[in-house]
Parts: structure tokens; sequence; C-alpha cells
């Protein structure tokens, strides 16, 4: 890095903070995600706790489940039970039979864990609420209830996903598996 570059870097700061403060308040951050090859999405950065690669090998599989949930993953002294979220909401499942390490995104809804696997994690983004759209007529009808709304941008629409919907998911539920 050059001094040319470190001269510029309080100008890059400082036009960050020149947003009234009322507009910085409505950006949102977001974890963007590929659901599946059509489908991307969005996760509210507060719900996020971390985002991994995981070998397959380390999800145990456990008998007589929804046919979403992977199984159960042992993470920082957690054991958390990852879902195959496109498959749980009706897209297209992950790809098993060839998939030699999954992209998770654990979730925390007050003091439940879940994670999310992923087809792909595709970085951070931040947009203003007033960007959020409803889904209805622009998405199918069964994700509606998974979403927040929808952010449609030129070359595709992101699904602004519910971390609480889909945690508190009557699919997750039928089993029990989460008290």
């Amino acid at each position: 890095m050059n001094i040319r570059s470190l001269a510029a870097l309080p100008t890059l700061f400082q036009k960050e903070n020149t947003l009234p403060r009322s507009s910085q308040q409505q950006r949102v951050g977001y974890l963007k995600l590929q659901l599946d090859g059509q489908t991307a999405a969005v996760l509210s950065m507060p719900h996020v706790q971390e985002a991994i690669v995981v070998p397959v090998g380390r999800i145990t599989l456990m008998p007589n489940m929804p046919t979403c949930i992977l199984g159960l993953l042992h993470q920082r002294g957690q054991v958390i039970w990852v879902i195959d979220l496109p498959k749980m909401l009706e897209l297209q499942a992950l790809n098993l039979d060839v998939q030699e390490l999954y992209n998770i995104i654990i979730v925390r809804v007050g003091n439940i864990p879940l994670g999310l696997a992923v087809q792909e994690v595709k970085g951070v983004m931040r947009s203003h609420f007033s960007t959020i759209q409803s889904p209805v007529g622009v998405v199918a009808p069964t994700l509606v209830p998974y979403l927040q709304g929808c952010i449609l941008q030129p070359k595709e629409v992101l699904l602004v996903l519910d971390a609480e919907a889909i945690v508190h998911s009557p699919t997750l539920r039928n089993n029990e598996p989460f008290r």
C-alpha cells in the first residue's frame, strides 16, 4: 500500500458517515446465499451466528426425521440440527450424492441454533428496508410463510428469509426434534 492510498482512507470513511443518521439506521446487513441454481436469498445478519464449510461426514444422520433434516452437527461445544434449506422450502434439494462439503449457515433465534445447508454462501450486502417488497405474486406461494419479503434487483430477485419462521417451521416441528 502506498502513501496516496493511506491518505485516501479518511475520505473513504467520511463518505460512509455523511449519510443522515435516519438513513444509516434503515440500512441492514444481510448474508447473501444461493439456495439452488435459480434462487438467491439473504438472511438478516442479527440472526446469523456463523457461516462454515464442513465435510459431509461431520453430519450425523438421524433416523425417522423429515427428509429435509440432514442430521446433527457438533460445533463449538454445541449439538446443532442441520437442515437442507432448499428442500425444506420445496426448491431443488442439495445434491447429496456428489457433495463432499456442506455450506452451513448457523442461525440463532432466541436460544435455538439451527444449521441451514445451502448451495453457496455468496457474501455480505447492505440494503435499505424500503427496498424490501411483498413476496406475494412474485414467488411461489409455498415460499411466502418463510419470507420477510423480496428485493427486486435488475438481474435477480433476492428472497429475504425469515429466520424465525424457518426455525419454527411446522415441517421441522412435526417430529419435535428441537425441544
